[in-house]
């Protein structure tokens, strides 16, 4: 993928996570395309990588995903966002989080995520949630 449809591409995807409409989301990734977070589980297929879309856009209502810079990795790419949001959804904790990221992505022959390894420190992410008396 050339650098300016790749650029083009993180910017499609990173409207998406903004988008409140997770398919939109799975629809960046091949059919049988995985997402992993943190060395998790993987998310496997648009189904599976929906869900787990949709549960961020059910925690923070207001998400807000911003590309940082998107670049060139061998045969594929690294995607740096920051994510902020108030977790106001269901169970909530009601406090603003703001915390960044990356996604190491290799592409299919269709220019498609095929396998997404996303990072981020859950450590920050929980002090985030928890901490009580919070200005962002």
């Amino acid at each position: 993928m050339k650098e300016s449809q790749l650029f083009d591409f993180a910017q499609r995807y990173t409207a998406a996570w903004c988008s409140q409409d997770a398919a939109s989301v799975a629809s960046f990734f091949a059919m049988s395309g995985s997402l992993t977070i943190n060395e998790n589980t993987p998310a496997v297929g648009r189904i599976a990588i929906s869900q787990v879309a949709q549960s961020f856009m059910i925690a923070f209502p207001d998400l807000c995903v911003a590309m940082d810079r998107v670049t060139t990795k061998g045969d594929g790419a690294e995607y740096y966002w920051t994510l902020t949001g108030t977790n106001s959804g269901p169970g909530g904790t009601g406090r603003r989080v703001c915390i960044s990221g990356y996604e190491v992505w290799q592409f299919d022959g269709e220019g498609l995520i095929a396998l997404s390894k996303g990072h981020f420190d859950a450590t920050e992410y929980q002090r985030q949630l928890d901490e009580a008396d919070r200005a962002i």
